[in-house]
């Protein structure tokens, strides 16, 4: 009997898609696939719906009517009339041109609340994509510290058993190794959630592997800060979205003011007469109806879009405040943290290798205690770690600038 085959475990599981992303094509995916931007933009095609249903004209009404003589027992056939008749309503001051600018408007709204939307999502793709390289980082320098130390207790191990050190510095030694782990499987968790995060934004599956391709790195910007106000004021899609309101709400303004002119309804039709009518059996006539508005003049209506006028003015000068603030403080704590970053750049993070290096070799030849090395080793892991997040912290305060005006910065 043949003996059978053996099976590699390994190249019977399918492996899992993987998806390189630079944060380039993350967001040109983004907006391609993202669902809240695809709603969003429903909402433009919703608008144009209601821009054509405002320039419709009223349909005419057709009406029908009878007329007859029960009198003589004479037949309504012979003795009645039939009246067909077509009626047209005539808007009346200018009513469907400001239903047509208040629905271009809204269709512009529309489009500019789209633009805010990408604004938005997109600060929040690429927080997204760099949360994921920041645990990237820490989990490198937590297995960096891990690996180090597990090499460390190695080496402490055999020195223990041969009489050389204390089992209370050995037994220093693998809690430190132990922390180190769980910085690791803490990092490792939190660039799990990240990575969740950011397929959820992209609207991939969780069977994606998503490989990030920009790094976590320092470039520098210095941005003009007065041109960044003017280009926030100017072009921020949240600003523009509060103007076209108001523009729309001063031209339901107009359309509520012109309902106090009644509208006429004008109709024509054929009295079409039995063989006993009068001589005139078959007769023309004409119809003309005009409200009087003797008590309806749309006064409700005209105080509550002037009312509308008043608050989307005031939405628009709080949103003005907020994108000047916005800009001011985004601005503000972009230069301290370059600030921060660079003086950690300046020599603190090889300081702090290097100085854990030299007590380690200390360590070794007998010049240091196992406390010197445990307290080099945490102050090495908290500069390298405070400097990861500065970084982070500072690159998130260039998107979150970015964010405030509305557009990229250049570097």
């Amino acid at each position: 009997m043949a003996p059978a085959p053996k099976v590699d475990p390994a190249a019977s599981t399918p492996l899992a898609p993987s998806l390189k992303l630079s944060i380039e094509e993350a967001l040109s995916l983004f907006l391609k696939q993202n669902l809240d931007l695809l709603v969003t933009f429903y909402g433009i095609d919703f608008a144009k719906g209601q821009q054509i249903t405002a320039s419709l004209l009223p349909n005419p009404v057709l009406s029908i009517g009878t007329l007859g003589s029960l009198a003589n027992n004479q037949a309504i056939g012979s003795s009645g009339q039939i009246y067909p008749q077509i009626q047209q309503l005539f808007e009346m001051a200018g009513k469907r041109g400001y239903r047509i600018e208040s629905a271009a408007y809204g269709t512009q709204s529309a489009e500019a609340g789209f633009e805010d939307a990408v604004r938005q999502l997109t600060f929040t793709v690429k927080d997204a994509y760099f949360r994921v390289q920041l645990a990237q980082r820490r989990l490198a320098l937590a297995e960096e510290n891990r690996d180090r130390f597990a090499r460390i207790l190695e080496v402490n191990t055999i020195r223990f058993k041969k009489g050389y050190i204390a089992e209370v510095d050995l037994i220093r030694i693998r809690l430190q190794v132990v922390d180190f782990q769980s910085q690791v499987i803490q990092s490792i968790q939190e660039g799990n959630a990240a990575r969740a995060d950011l397929r959820v934004l992209l609207s991939l599956s969780a069977s994606v592997e998503t490989v990030l391709t920009t790094e976590l790195e320092y470039r520098p910007v210095d941005p003009d800060i007065a041109a960044l106000r003017r280009a926030a004021m100017e072009s921020r899609p949240d600003i523009r979205v509060k103007r076209l309101t108001q523009s729309q709400r001063k031209a339901e303004l107009k359309l509520a003011k012109a309902y106090r002119i009644p509208d006429i309804t004008a109709g024509t039709g054929l009295a079409i007469q039995g063989s006993r009518g009068p001589d005139n059996q078959t007769q023309l006539g004409f119809s003309l109806g005009v409200p009087l508005p003797l008590f309806n003049r749309n006064q409700g209506g005209i105080a509550q879009a002037e009312v509308s006028v008043q608050m989307a003015e005031a939405d628009l000068n709080k949103t003005l405040v907020q994108a000047e603030n916005q800009v001011e403080i985004a601005y503000r704590n972009l230069v301290d943290s370059r600030r921060l970053v660079e003086a950690y750049r300046a020599g603190v993070l090889d300081d702090a290798r290097s100085t854990l290096t030299i007590v380690e070799r200390a360590y070794e030849r007998g010049g240091a205690t196992i406390l010197d090395l445990l307290d080099a080793a945490r102050t090495s892991r908290l500069i390298q770690q405070n400097y990861i997040e500065t970084l982070f912290n500072y690159q998130r305060n260039v998107f979150l600038l970015e964010s405030a005006v509305g557009r990229d910065i250049a570097s």
